[in-house]
């Protein structure tokens, strides 16, 4: 009897020790259009009356990157006035569509296709905007004084603030327009909020050069 249930034993023991593996699958990654369920995604840019003369002048220089290196497609719709892109096939990576939709976006808010088509090549840059009105409530002659501080003389203040920062600024009316990293676009804003609030420009210039060197010496 007791000879019988030691065979149970070891043979339940045998049953319990695991086998070999089975090899580790190879899967081949994902295209885009599969990552989407093989669904084709859109976005729409609408282009402000504007920047319709300037879209027109430009066109090609906007659609050559978009469909020959981000293998998007892209038309513009004449009757609904807005850039229509979508994603094809071959799209290599599913984000290209919404950093085309950005760099479309940062041209009609008046920045160059030189500058903008940057949001296509780094992934750390983006377009931040704001108003006047937001840092503070200004009103008839003094708005006017606010954005021509902003600019300076021919532009000089504004070229500064981009040159130190490493930014681009668009100063659409009372809207502002920067683009550029996280960091570089706080110390912008920064100096357009002082500038917004009263602060003459040889303060803001010699601010500026201080913090440009703290950066400098960080990285």
């Amino acid at each position: 009897m007791q000879s019988s249930m030691d065979v149970e034993t070891v043979s339940s023991q045998t049953q319990n020790e695991p086998g070999p593996l089975p090899p580790k699958p190879l899967f081949e990654p994902l295209k885009a259009h599969e990552m989407s369920d093989g669904r084709v995604q859109f976005r729409k840019v609408n282009v402000p009356p504007h920047r319709y003369s300037p879209l027109k002048k430009v066109w090609m220089d906007i659609y050559a990157p978009i469909f020959e290196q981000m293998k998007i497609d892209i038309r513009m719709n004449l009757k609904a006035r807005r850039v229509e892109l979508k994603t094809r096939a071959d799209t290599p990576d599913i984000s290209n569509l919404q950093k085309c939709a950005d760099f479309v976006h940062a041209f009609m808010l008046g920045f160059d296709v030189i500058d903008a088509i940057a949001l296509l090549r780094l992934d750390e840059l983006y377009v931040e905007s704001f108003e006047i009105k937001d840092v503070k409530t200004l009103r008839g002659e003094h708005l006017s004084r606010a954005i021509g501080r902003l600019s300076g003389k021919g532009g000089k203040t504004k070229f500064a603030i981009e040159n130190a920062t490493k930014t681009r600024i668009v100063i659409a009316d009372t809207k502002i327009h920067i683009l550029g990293s996280f960091a570089n676009i706080k110390i912008a804003r920064d100096s357009l909020c002082s500038l917004i609030l009263g602060s003459p420009a040889g303060k803001v210039y010699s601010k500026l050069r201080a913090v440009t060197a703290r950066l400098a010496e960080r990285f």
